[in-house]
């Protein structure tokens, strides 16, 4: 019987890391490897975990920082969900990755509720059997993700080679990933309540940087939530592009991601008060005053059915090739739109 094909992945154990051996993996394992809790509690009972000579074959296996372990991850099996011919703008294609411009309202990768007409059934039809087997059936050459309802840039392998250079370029905080996202409100510093918010702080630029660890919400499983002890070290910043409103009722800010986690400008804007207009998760029920802006612009913002967040600019290594590479996308027709009719609406200013 022929072997089943594996690839190596290689963790070092970060700081003060959990005592046990599938908890601490859980923490320190990259995003980007597309390894869940329970697909590691298998690779675990498999004997596929080494420290050096050693097997690590129980979860309760005691870890120290520093711990060089080494995953053996199976290649995932004959991918069985279905390839569909769906149209896909494809920004850049080579031997080993892919760019894609991924439109609002596209699931990246096929779970409970949406088994179908995701990204990576588009991907099956379009690259056929050249994806990357790390991330397993369901999400072959999945490195990294971005929301249902956002719209925009990310990367996906084709080879095995390029999946672990990218995430391992995703796990160092090495891939630059800029959104635009339009918030209620304009986080300001000479605002004082923001500089009493916990995790927010200011640097040079008036650029808000919120820092914190993130973990899904005790009650609702579908929410991300800000924690400062036990979940995952999340950093974001953003910039004021533009304020619209006079009063100020939104602002178009860039946003860019030190640390890449579920949602994670989603909850950080909402922690600092600046929740995204349309956000039906995080958004809260936020009234924009028909005095501030024309009815025009009102009625925009009223229609706009989705979190108004978008992958604008992506960049990272090539980790074949080693060359750099940068690609951005133009706001979608529905985000265009909403910026066009807000910036008719007078008055406004240049933030």
């Amino acid at each position: 019987m022929a072997e089943t094909p594996f690839t190596k992945l290689q963790i070092i154990i970060g700081p003060e890391p959990p005592a046990r051996l599938d908890k601490a993996l859980a923490r320190d394992v990259p995003e980007g490897a597309a390894l869940s809790r329970s697909r590691l509690a298998r690779i675990i009972a498999e004997g596929g975990v080494r420290r050096g000579e050693e097997v690590l074959d129980s979860p309760r296996a005691r870890v120290v920082e520093g711990d060089a372990l080494v995953l053996h991850v199976t290649q995932g099996a004959e991918v069985e969900t279905v390839a569909q011919k769906i149209a896909l703008d494809v920004v850049h294609e080579d031997d080993d990755l892919i760019v894609i411009n991924k439109p609002a309202g596209m699931v990246v990768h096929p779970a409970p509720g949406s088994p179908d007409q995701t990204l990576v059934n588009a991907l099956l039809h379009h690259c056929g059997d050249s994806l990357s087997g790390v991330g397993g059936e369901k999400r072959p050459g999945i490195v990294h993700r971005i929301d249902k309802d956002t719209s925009g840039l990310l990367v996906v392998a084709k080879s095995d080679r390029a999946h672990h250079g990218l995430a391992a370029q995703f796990e160092r905080h090495n891939v630059e990933r800029r959104y635009l996202a339009l918030l209620h409100g304009v986080p300001d510093p000479a605002d004082p309540r923001l500089r009493g918010v916990r995790g927010a702080s200011f640097e040079a630029g008036n650029i808000l940087k919120i820092t914190s660890q993130l973990a899904r919400h005790r009650t609702d499983r579908q929410r991300q939530a800000v924690v400062w002890a036990g979940g995952r070290h999340a950093v974001t910043r953003a910039r004021v592009l533009e304020r619209f409103g006079a009063p100020v009722q939104l602002s178009l800010v860039e946003c860019w991601l030190e640390t890449g986690r579920t949602h994670q400008i989603r909850v950080h804007m909402a922690h600092a008060g600046h929740a995204l207009l349309g956000d039906p998760v995080y958004g809260g029920r936020r009234k924009l005053s028909p005095k501030a802006l024309s009815a025009a612009a009102l009625a925009q913002c009223a229609g706009f059915a989705r979190q108004a967040l978008h992958a604008a600019a992506l960049g990272f290594v090539h980790p074949v090739s080693g060359e750099r590479l940068r690609f951005e996308a133009d706001l979608p027709p529905d985000m265009a739109a909403l910026l066009a009719a807000l910036r008719a609406s007078q008055p406004n200013t240049s933030g």
